[in-house]
């Protein structure tokens, strides 16, 4: 599975990194979600690959999501 987010429409809302916080937090620089580094591709903030066990909590979070930014690929 690979996750991206647009970064540039989220709304900071806090769906995403409450309802799967092992894979998405809150940037302190500009208050957008990102993927946490540890899962990271290539070190973008913006793309992921989450280990198996945060797959289920990862599609959660891009039903979520009420800007509908969080893509999932399997």
């Amino acid at each position: 599975m690979k996750v991206s987010i647009n970064r540039a429409l989220c709304v900071s809302c806090g769906s995403c990194w409450d309802s799967c916080p092992g894979l998405f937090e809150e940037d302190p620089g500009d208050s957008f979600s990102r993927i946490t580094e540890q899962y990271r591709v290539g070190g973008n903030a913006a793309e992921g690959v989450p280990p198996e066990d945060l797959e289920g909590c990862a599609r959660d979070a891009a039903d979520l999501c009420p800007a509908q930014i969080i893509t999932i690929v399997d």
